[in-house]
């Protein structure tokens, strides 16, 4: 897997089945200048807890019914993407280029600077904070982040991978306590 720098989209040079491309509206493009240099890992489940059907995929996209769960109209209005979702088969969804400014980390802050989304690159994970995530997800994140690493050198494994509870600690507590972080960044030595 790597980065297409051109595209800044994710390409799977092994296997055809596990990428996809699906754009999403809920991007706007990053202030000029603007160094990529932190990776966030997020977990989300539509509706909460329910890892079939797409209702992800359609809150990315502005097309989630709110008619199809009780929870979706706590969230209609909202306007959110993430450049990746990993599902818990391991299917790869790419929804904003890498070079793009996803809406994914919302109010933040990350080594004094605030607004996480200017400078990072968001994954969110098929999941939630009270189970664990799947080895296909793990083996997924780890060659999407080994291909964002390479091509953008400044996002350092021990250092700019965090996960959104690190950026928005006081609103939001994903990956949650069931993410194998350990495991994870042992991946990149």
């Amino acid at each position: 897997m790597k980065v297409d720098l051109d595209s800044a989209l994710l390409v799977d040079t092994q296997s055809t089945d596990r990428l996809l491309f699906i754009p999403s509206p809920n991007f706007n493009a990053r202030p000029a200048g603007t160094e990529i240099d932190l990776l966030v890992i997020h977990s989300i489940s539509l509706p909460p807890g329910i890892y079939t059907g797409n209702g992800v995929i359609d809150f990315f996209c502005n097309k989630l019914n709110i008619a199809d769960h009780e929870y979706y109209s706590q969230i209609k209005n909202l306007k959110v993407s993430a450049h990746l979702f990993i599902k818990r088969d391991g299917q790869i969804i790419q929804f904003v280029p890498f070079s793009q400014r996803a809406w994914h980390a919302g109010e933040s802050y990350f080594q004094d600077r605030e607004a996480c989304n200017d400078f990072s690159i968001g994954i969110e994970l098929e999941g939630s904070d009270f189970e664990p995530f799947t080895d296909n997800q793990y083996a997924s994140l780890i060659l999407c982040t080994q291909a964002i690493i390479r091509a953008y050198p400044a996002i350092t494994p021990r250092e700019c991978i965090v996960g959104h509870q690190d950026i928005s600690p006081s609103r939001k507590s994903d990956p949650g306590p069931f993410f194998d972080w350990e495991g994870y960044l042992a991946s990149f030595g």
